[in-house]
């Protein structure tokens, strides 16, 4: 597909017009990135079976030290502390509501979408984990002190390409419903490293500090208490990182934020902090304001949040998060064009002072996106019990989101170095309430093969005012309604890097969470429901 080489969005903030750039994320940059990743497998497999030892007089443990070791063991291609890991995972499937896919989506087809209009065969990627590539490091420097890092990226099996959320809805700015290919919100967004990139130190007995774009403490939750470990094909507060990031999926990894982490016997308690970044766009109290005459705002996104759990024995486990993310950020369609103000359903004010978006304020939408601000609050409960060859799973989440305090305005920065064109922070006509639960088993059929079942499910209140919400009266995005799925997968390890899969998951939608668009009129789901049968395979290292 093609994109324009380059956006710019110009606006005259104080002392002059400042131009924000949005660069391509090519495919050549990112099949640099896919032939290393591939490079290495070919590599591991045999072409240096001494990959471990060179080099080194005092390997790591569990190195691994002939390609026939690396493809049937589970040892760690270390090299002085340094280890490189990764997984490619691919399948097949089917839907029974999809829509064409696109290169930039990394969530796959699983779960209910909003634009899903046709059944379809697809190749589905990422099923049970992030295709991806990644090095760590843990390097003694005094007794007990070391210095750790992490850098991580997801690529698209399918495409060679950077996972990229934003990209998915830029691609279909200005394109009729009807032409849409996947769409979806969020964390990644084609960053070079798109899942975690950070540094920091670390002591057995005082912690592990660590700064730079980590995984929110909800996230961590999420991967060890959901039952399908975080699957995108299986498993919705997987695909859907709302329950993770605590009211909005972008927030499922926290970009220059701090994190400590302690474990205590049998008790760990972790705190995180992320620091404002970004640009908070151009507001003006002007009913005809333009780019000469609206100011230049900050961004007021910090957040933070704290994590205590603890384990008895080696069977029961248990934590609580708590998570706080100010000017939080949730995109949900694709930008209608230069015509959205002539269209009923698309946002049609700059939001911060409700004045209408006519004429010379009307942004170009090349490579933007329309994002919806609130300030957000989550509570998780979580906790897993093994009674062997069984494992039960379930978790609980309340989540209160707000109008934002500070305002974003328009062109105020997203995630990735996209920028939004269409600001929304007056979406909420009340205090939105969100509640989340999740529940299931895992039976260990023997020691290669598991079978999994789960179920989640998402409420929310009504928080339209007036409190109008029926099928004659018309149902908006802020009426109460529910979002369901229930998922049955086995896999089953061939060896201990590869594994196969199969499985199926249903999910669908009613009330509020059934609405599309969520403007007046409130246009609904094409369909409430999907089905999504699924087969692949993964190779982790």
């Amino acid at each position: 597909m093609k994109h324009s080489n380059q956006s710019q969005t110009l606006f005259r903030c104080r002392m002059g017009w400042k131009t924000l750039m949005r660069g391509e994320h090519r495919l050549t940059a990112a099949a640099l990135l896919a032939q290393p990743f591939l490079l290495i497998l070919w590599l591991a497999m045999g072409a240096f079976p001494a990959w471990a030892q060179a080099g080194t007089s005092q390997p790591t443990p569990d190195p691994c030290t002939s390609g026939h070791e690396f493809a049937t063991t589970d040892c760690t291609l270390t090299w002085h502390g340094i280890t490189l890991y990764g997984a490619y995972d691919i399948g097949f499937g089917w839907v029974s509501h999809g829509l064409p896919e696109n290169g930039y989506n990394y969530e796959g087809a699983s779960l209910v979408n909003r634009n899903g209009f046709e059944h379809r065969f697809l190749v589905a990627p990422n099923n049970l984990q992030q295709t991806g590539l990644g090095i760590r490091g843990k390097e003694e420097f005094a007794h007990d002190w070391y210095v750790v890092f992490n850098a991580s990226t997801g690529i698209n099996p399918q495409s060679g390409l950077l996972a990229n959320a934003s990209a998915t809805n830029t691609i279909n700015n200005g394109l009729p419903r009807g032409s849409y290919s996947y769409a979806i919100d969020g964390a990644r967004a084609g960053q070079p490293f798109n899942d975690e990139v950070y540094g920091g130190i670390s002591s057995a007995h005082f912690g592990t500090l660590t700064f730079g774009r980590q995984r929110s403490l909800g996230t961590d939750a999420m991967l060890v208490y959901d039952p399908a470990g975080g699957s995108y094909a299986f498993s919705y507060i997987g695909y859907n990182g709302t329950m993770a990031g605590g009211g909005d999926t972008e927030d499922s990894r926290w970009d220059d934020a701090a994190k400590y982490r302690l474990t205590y016997g049998p008790v760990h308690f972790a705190a995180m902090y992320k620091f404002a970044d970004g640009s908070g766009g151009c507001y003006s109290a002007s009913a005809t304001w333009t780019a000469a005459t609206c100011t230049a705002e900050s961004a007021h996104n910090n957040a933070f949040g704290f994590n205590l759990g603890g384990d008895y024995g080696k069977k029961f486990s248990a934590d609580f998060v708590f998570q706080h993310y100010n000017q939080a950020i949730s995109v949900l369609n694709p930008l209608l064009g230069l015509q959205s103000p002539t269209q009923p359903y698309q946002s049609t004010t700059d939001s911060i002072n409700t004045n209408p978006i006519t004429g010379v304020n009307v942004i170009g939408t090349t490579n933007t996106v329309n994002g919806i601000v609130t300030d957000n609050n989550g509570i998780i409960v979580a906790a897993k019990y093994g009674w062997n060859p069984f494992k039960f799973f379930a978790g609980y989440e309340y989540i209160w989101q707000n109008n934002p305090k500070n305002p974003l305005g328009v062109g105020a920065s997203d995630q990735g170095g996209y920028f939004m064109s269409s600001v929304e922070d007056n979406n909420l006509d009340s205090e939105k309430l969100v509640n989340i639960w999740w529940t299931g088993v895992k039976y260990s059929v023997d020691s290669k093969t598991d079978i999994t079942l789960s179920w989640y499910q998402q409420r929310q209140n009504d928080f339209r005012v007036p409190p109008t919400c029926s099928s004659s009266a018309g149902f908006r995005s802020s009426c109460a309604g529910t979002l369901n799925e229930g998922s049955l997968y086995t896999d089953h390890h061939f060896t201990k890097r590869l594994d196969g899969f199969a499985g199926l998951a249903y999910s669908y939608v009613t009330g509020g969470l059934s609405i599309a668009i969520p403007h007046k009129p409130g246009v609904p789901y094409l369909h409430n429901n999907n089905f999504a049968p699924t087969v692949g395979v993964r190779f982790a290292f």
